[in-house]
């Protein structure tokens, strides 16, 4: 009899201490008062020049979306992944519980978890990453809080526009515009079933990073729609036959053109504090072909030459920048070579130099000795050693012999051929020497690229530029591209 009594003396005491907790758990809530308020930064959405999205930063929203307006099985790829029983328990499943802590046993390890969708709404709405015992409790109060107070559509509806799913993008509808170009309720089966399956892991499962791995996840979805009872084996097939890919950005290296529009941004519109969406200049198909070429040329080069990264910058008449590749892999390095590394243009500088002697009255057919030259202890020489004797100003071009150009900036001057590269878009300082002229002094590729426009121009100078105009959140005009340039110089 005395077992019994303290047998329950302590079941009752055990019952004290964990309502006690729990009590204080409660107590220790944040505030709930409005599941409707968003804290987010403001995104910033970059277009390319045909239209299609390039990049997003921030964390971008789609329209608010009611469970109901979707096709059904937008819900039903959700639920059959996340929470089959979502329709029959209160906000807590018991039975997933005890199924996930067996699974769990079994394993060893965690390998399936317990939440509920309006948990994990819970947990989205006012709680932090941290996996603690109070951050549990405050979860499942929470989780019956919500199921006292809404609906289990309006707890749905909550979840699919709150939920994170990847390059930036929160609900259903941002996710569905960001990587299928459409909105949520233009959803595919397939499609559905491939949004579904990110919310386990949406940066391991995203299209833009594995698509044979998105691929099987997207199957998975299916299945577990099968054996929901939401759809047939043979919708299932028919889905994985029509199978959409996920909508990537305009080229993996269009990143580094992305960074650098993202830069320049509050340049234009000061601090960036409202969703902006940015048309820049970017032509995805000039794009694909400068980082499929510079991939070719580095892969044959490398070995030989010894060199293992490059850039490309592809103009037009008018400066826009119509692609760039800042180096051979994006994910190994973010340095941007095409805007950010300062390199000696070696030959490619004497053009300014010859252009300077035209202008000082040289002409093509004028003559120069190609000999070894001699400049304070430093002597340049030709390639190979080889010289050519007395040659006309259009063969040294063509040829690219150092001593002649070298000769030229003696005669002209370094300080013209430096104000003349000014004149035509090179920003950086150079240095005024005779070396000057076999471009010993440091240049980025795009401002050596806007000086050279100038000669495909007819003369007439650009300003390299990326962003053609700039949009607020309302769609109110911010910045627009006008004027063509320095003109004539």
């Amino acid at each position: 009899m005395r077992l019994v009594v303290w047998g329950a003396t302590l079941a009752i005491w055990a019952v004290v201490a964990v309502a006690s907790i729990v009590a204080w758990y409660a107590y220790d809530l944040p505030e709930i008062a409005d599941v409707n308020a968003v804290e987010r930064r403001p995104a910033v959405t970059l277009m390319a020049a045909d239209g299609t999205l390039l990049a997003s930063y921030g964390d971008v929203y789609g329209t608010v979306v009611n469970v109901r307006d979707l096709p059904p099985y937008v819900p039903q790829a959700v639920l059959a992944i996340e929470d089959r029983r979502f329709y029959d328990h209160f906000g807590i499943d018991l039975i997933g519980l005890a199924r996930a802590m067996v699974a769990n046993l079994r394993a060893g390890r965690i390998v399936e978890g317990g939440s509920t969708i309006t948990q994990q709404l819970a947990k989205n709405l006012f709680l932090t990453p941290e996996r603690t015992i109070k951050r549990k409790v405050q979860e499942m109060l929470l989780a019956l809080w919500l199921e006292s107070t809404f609906t289990k559509d309006q707890i749905l509806s909550l979840y699919l526009n709150r939920v994170y799913l990847g390059a930036g993008t929160f609900g259903i509808d941002a996710a569905a515009r960001r990587y299928f170009g459409k909105p949520a309720t233009r959803l595919n089966l397939y499609e559905a079933a491939l949004l579904a399956g990110l919310l386990k892991a949406p940066s391991r499962y995203s299209p833009a990073r594995n698509s044979a791995r998105t691929e099987a996840r997207t199957a998975l979805v299916l299945r577990a729609m099968v054996e929901a009872g939401y759809i047939s084996p043979e919708e299932a097939e028919r889905a994985l036959r029509k199978k959409t890919r996920g909508r990537a950005v305009a080229g993996t290296q269009a990143r580094y053109f992305a960074d650098w529009i993202l830069s320049r941004v509050a340049g234009y519109v000061g601090t960036i504090d409202r969703d902006l969406t940015v048309v820049t200049t970017l032509n995805p198909y000039y794009q694909k072909v400068a980082e499929e070429e510079l991939r070719r040329l580095l892969d044959a080069e490398a070995r030989a030459r010894k060199v293992t990264q490059g850039a490309v910058v592809v103009l037009d008449a008018g400066g826009a920048v119509r692609a760039m590749v800042g180096g051979r892999d994006y994910d190994a390095s973010q340095f941007n070579r095409a805007t950010q590394a300062l390199r000696q243009p070696g030959s490619a500088f004497k053009t300014f130099v010859y252009l300077a002697a035209v202008e000082d009255g040289f002409t093509p057919d004028d003559r120069l000795s190609d000999a070894p030259i001699e400049i304070d202890g430093w002597k340049p020489r030709n390639y190979a050693d080889r010289y050519y004797g007395v040659v006309t100003l259009r063969e040294a071009f063509a040829r690219s012999l150092n001593s002649v150009a070298v000769r030229l900036i003696r005669t002209v001057g370094p300080a013209r051929v430096a104000a003349l590269a000014h004149r035509l878009g090179i920003t950086s300082d150079l240095a005024v020497r005779p070396s000057l002229a076999l471009g010993a002094s440091e240049v980025t590729l795009l401002e050596l690229t806007g000086a050279y426009a100038a000669f495909a121009n007819r003369g007439y100078g650009v300003w390299p530029y990326g962003i053609e105009e700039i949009r607020g959140p309302d769609g109110a005009l911010l910045y627009r591209r006008a004027g063509d340039g320095p003109g004539r110089v």
